[in-house]
């Protein structure tokens, strides 16, 4: 129950309590579906089908880019399905993810032998691919030319493995980093962001990588039980003879160094991040962009110098997402939250560990990005001890009530 696992953390209970009485709301308002299209309904109905989290806060963005990104994250979802089938063989799924962006323009062109979850994306493309047309040219020419890049990059890593970290970079560059420079390209294409937004590829290639490379340190159990490898052997190979050696017990203390090795190599992508942010001046593209980066460091570091990735899923809680989903919506908070992560983190540096230096070194530069404006204790400023304990018994209290009458909707504009 998601009330107990925030037990000794007041603030989650409160916020959970709030946000299941609506506070959802103040960051992601509820859509007008009725005045849409048929098939653009559809489309958001697939879009919450497939990534719930991520179809969130899509659907708080404001005006026309809300369509434009909801219909790159349907035509990558189902880039990225092809890509993920492993029934489909090597001569029929190249040459798909090299031609994939032609079928934007196919409006017949769908695939129906994909054994994937979100297969339903590739059997009635047309419907997307409709869309995508109905969308203006300029945000066409981004998602068209995106798709095309991301397609070539992942059919060359289908029958390469990702060896050196410079090739991790490269990776996660075409699975992520590229999205970063797509979705601020149609930020700016919307003028709802100014141009260098989409101009410096460099800050929102950083943003994707930041994500992406959390996402792989913490699905390594997951990743390996399924035969995928995505940690660079250029890292592991210091510390194992195979990528799997290292979920074994009595393997532990290596397997712990290479996991923070690759740590550290993510948080140096955190400075930018903050960098990118602070370009931003709408509400809701800044929502967008900071709920995501400040769920990934927190994630980042309940994985860090911890064993339970070899041995399970490494989660946050669901009261600690949804605080920090209600707070980042400005740069100061983001940055207190960024600061308090990093501390943590900072805490639990091993003295033998051998990225040490390395570590520490990256945290420090984030505590001085973080720490010069922002300070951890403005995050909870506003709420006395003796409030927070208060609103704790009223929401356990009011929980069960809460869970009973709230049914899990599963239609679009759900905010769970």
């Amino acid at each position: 129950m998601d009330i107990v696992k925030s037990l000794g953390h007041p603030e989650e209970i409160f916020n959970l309590f709030k946000f299941k009485m609506g506070g959802c709301r103040t960051v992601m308002p509820k859509l007008d579906y009725e005045s849409m299209s048929e098939s653009l309904r559809t489309c958001y109905l697939y879009l919450n089908q497939t990534s719930r989290s991520f179809a969130a806060v899509i659907q708080a963005l404001d005006g026309e880019l809300r369509h434009a990104v909801c219909i790159f994250y349907l035509v990558l979802r189902a880039l990225d399905t092809v890509e993920d089938d492993m029934t489909i063989p090597l001569e029929k799924k190249v040459p798909m993810l090299n031609d994939f962006h032609t079928y934007l323009y196919q409006a017949n062109w769908c695939f129906t032998e994909s054994h994937e979850k979100d297969r339903r994306v590739l059997e009635d493309f047309p419907t997307i691919s409709l869309e995508f047309r109905n969308l203006g040219q300029a945000y066409q020419d981004v998602i068209s030319d995106i798709c095309h890049r991301m397609g070539v990059g992942m059919a060359e890593f289908l029958e390469k493995k990702v060896g050196s970290m410079k090739e991790w970079d490269q990776y996660c560059h075409y699975v992520a980093g590229l999205v970063g420079i797509g979705l601020s390209q149609l930020f700016s294409a919307s003028q709802l962001e100014d141009p260098e937004v989409g101009k410096d590829t460099e800050l929102a290639n950083s943003m994707g990588l930041f994500l992406q490379k959390t996402n792989i340190i913490r699905d390594y159990l997951e990743d390996i039980q399924v035969a995928r490898a995505f940690w660079p052997q250029e890292a592991w190979r210091q510390f194992a003879c195979r990528l799997e050696d290292l979920a074994e017990p009595d393997q532990l203390t290596s397997a712990l160094s290479c996991l923070n090795l690759l740590v550290t190599d993510a948080l140096r992508h955190v400075p930018d991040v903050i960098t990118y942010l602070a370009r931003l001046r709408n509400q809701s593209v800044f929502n967008f962009c900071a709920i995501p980066q400040v769920m990934a460091i927190a994630t980042l570091s309940a994985c860090y110098n911890n064993p339970q990735v070899f041995q399970g899923v490494v989660k946050i809680r669901k009261g600690q997402a949804v605080t920090l989903m209600m707070q980042a919506t400005n740069m100061g908070a983001v940055q207190s939250i960024m600061a308090q992560y990093s501390q943590e983190m900072l805490q639990r540096v091993s003295l033998t560990d051998p990225s040490r230096d390395k570590t520490l070194f990256i945290l420090g530069v984030i505590q001085e990005r973080t720490l010069s404006q922002a300070t951890l204790a403005s995050r909870t400023a506003h709420l006395s001890p003796m409030y927070l304990s208060a609103a704790m018994i009223l929401a356990a209290l009011s929980w069960q009530y809460l869970s009973t009458t709230h049914t899990a909707h599963t239609h679009t504009g759900h905010c769970d």
